[in-house]
């Protein structure tokens, strides 16, 4: 049976990731703080968007957390219209950044998380790293499972690439038809990939759509990484234990 964790965790009662037989990262916001960078993104596109369509209400945070995060873009982009009653068609994911469909304004707001990503570069959260490094030597599977199209190019800038031999991100999504998290779809191909058992491994997520997948996928832990969606929230839609970073997981003898 899962634990029950309370906030605060005991330091003493944190489960030892490296027991289990895999552990699955999401990338922007549990390994590098590109979730900043996609969150910016997203405002400055959907601001001027809504303003230039006259939608109200206008693009809050919170639209962020309950509609964009954690999916693939374009499933973003239809989400948001769509809370707001505004429908466009699909399109096509060559379509240029004027186009008025779902593809053409997911792919405006690719054009600024790009710029800003290759212009400042990106580094991984110093705890998150040393996880990493602490499930390494310890001999565990590690993998990555992010709705991005750009996780390939993220882990290379902050890295990383090299660390993970599994990467379901948005473009192996796209090419298998792997529907977006909450679905489990991604959480559970990434097991299959890595060789794994869903119930003996952990998923750490900092998305309510990304806890929702692991946890519908059937990860045997789901952690949730607060940095903005609510301890309380991630809890409530299937994170077992909340911390604030993953640095908590590595003893200060290791």
């Amino acid at each position: 049976m899962r634990p029950d964790y309370a906030d605060p965790v005991p330091m003493d009662d944190l489960p030892d990731l490296t027991t289990y037989d895999g552990v699955l990262f999401d990338l922007d916001g549990v390994l590098t703080p590109t979730a900043d960078v996609h969150m910016h993104a997203w405002q400055a596109m959907f601001s001027e968007l809504f303003a230039q369509w006259n939608i109200e209400p206008p693009y809050t945070e919170d639209d962020y957390y309950l509609y964009v995060d954690g999916k693939k873009r374009y499933d973003g982009v239809a989400t948001l219209l769509r809370s707001r009653d505004v429908e466009v068609p699909w399109g096509d994911p060559s379509d240029p950044v004027t186009a008025d469909t779902v593809c053409g304004i997911g792919n405006r707001k690719n054009i600024v998380f790009e710029t800003i990503l290759r212009s400042e570069g990106i580094a991984p959260y110093p705890g998150s790293l040393a996880l990493v490094d602490r499930l390494q030597a310890a001999g565990v599977p590690i993998g990555v499972v992010s709705s991005s199209k750009n996780a390939r190019e993220v882990l290379t800038v902050a890295g990383l690439l090299d660390r993970f031999p599994v990467i379901v991100d948005g473009v192996v999504a796209e090419r298998e038809a792997l529907p977006s998290k909450p679905a489990p779809d991604m959480f559970a191909r990434a097991a299959v990939l890595l060789g794994v058992d869903p119930a003996r491994s952990a998923a750490i997520e900092d998305a309510h759509s990304g806890v929702q997948s692991a946890s519908a996928a059937g990860y045997g832990l789901v952690v949730g990484v607060d940095r903005g969606a609510g301890a309380d929230t991630l809890r409530a839609l299937g994170a077992d234990v909340v911390v604030d970073d993953l640095g908590v997981f590595v003893p200060q003898s290791a």
